[in-house]
């Protein structure tokens, strides 16, 4: 078995692209084991390899003459051809501006410079297995995303049927979180429209979750790092699907699959933002979402009252939630208890 996954993964081809020659060194010492590597000195030269053949993934630096990593990774994107090569940026700046410019371009990940061998390897095993496992579901992702433009209310109820393939509890669950997230909207002073707006794009948070393996999605067990780092990556890939329209509802479902997880101490991910940086409507529902999974039965917990999911919230006030919404949703109590009582009737 070792043999054919070796063997497997020596057919992947990974294109590395950078000006200066050590670190092309540095990586292709670390690949060349695992991997068929090229090499490309410049974005332009690049761009001739990959129009000659596809690689596997590309791992992309960010400061170079000429061209630099972004516009090869503009150009990438732009062609249906090219667009789903998994581009990771090498980059010797960590700052979340930089990283939210790379995501919102199309990459897949950051591998931050110096370049270290055990980091280099896992971002590009998990990456390419992720590639893997999205081209069975490509067929089905790209007919979600035509069905989002053409249809907004139906294309949310598919995608809310996609999410219950993998979990029961899944549609009941979306809507009665987007009716808690519109009820905090509405308390903090959002317009009628905006916040219609919220409580249909909430639904959509963890459309990225079409891109995880069900093993993941399904284990019975606690995931590894590995697979916590391909978990991960579903706000990233819900981000990406959403963020093909230019309907306004799916601009603002995209910016809540990204930002759903981020956390106001900045402990969260796929950026690792904190306060104000982090999207008011992510903010709302990430809020929202823990409300509703902490009042919800599972097969594997009892469902949490709310004075004791109100005690959770409190204590996550300015660590994980923004405080000031934390105030705002303790005071709408009323308004949850209604909306828990209406679904409760009909799940």
């Amino acid at each position: 078995m070792a043999d054919i996954h070796a063997q497997s993964s020596k057919n992947k081809r990974v294109l590395i692209v950078d000006d200066v020659p050590r670190n092309i060194d540095l990586l292709k010492g670390i690949l060349i084991e695992k991997y068929q590597v090229q090499i490309a000195k410049s974005g332009k030269v690049a761009l001739d390899i990959i129009e000659r053949a596809l690689p596997d993934i590309i791992l992309l630096d960010i400061m170079m003459p000429d061209m630099n990593g972004f516009e090869v990774c503009e150009r990438l994107k732009a062609h249906p051809k090219t667009a789903d090569i998994p581009v990771i940026f090498l980059t010797a700046m960590t700052d979340s501006q930089h990283e939210q410019r790379g995501f919102n371009l199309g990459c897949v990940d950051f591998i931050t410079k110096p370049i270290t061998p055990l980091t280099t390897l896992s971002r590009v095993a998990t990456h390419l297995k992720l590639a893997e496992d999205n081209l069975a579901n490509k067929r089905t992702i790209e007919d979600r995303t035509r069905e989002l433009d053409d249809a907004l209310h139906s294309a949310i109820g598919m995608l809310g049927e996609v999410g219950q393939f993998n979990d029961t509890d899944t549609g009941v669950h979306m809507w009665r979180m987007a009716d808690y997230g519109a009820a905090l909207a509405k308390k903090i002073g959002w317009e009628a429209s905006q916040v219609a707006l919220l409580k249909l794009a909430a639904p959509l948070h963890d459309t990225g979750k079409v891109g995880i393996p069900d093993s993941i999605l399904k284990s019975p067990n606690k995931l590894t790092e590995d697979e916590w780092e391909i978990m991960r990556q579903h706000t990233v890939i819900g981000y990406q699907i959403l963020i093909k329209s230019d309907a306004p509802l799916f601009k603002l479902a995209a910016e809540v699959a990204l930002g759903h997880h981020e956390r106001w101490d900045g402990s969260g991910y796929p950026l690792g933002l904190s306060g104000e940086d982090i999207p008011l409507s992510a903010r709302i529902v990430a809020l929202a979402d823990v409300f509703d999974a902490l009042t919800m039965e599972r097969s594997y917990k009892r469902s949490w009252t709310i004075e004791e999911s109100f005690e959770h919230i409190k204590k996550g006030a300015g660590s994980h939630f923004d405080p000031d919404l934390v105030e705002c949703f303790l005071s709408i109590e009323e308004d949850l208890r209604a909306i828990k009582t209406q679904w409760d009737a009909v799940s």
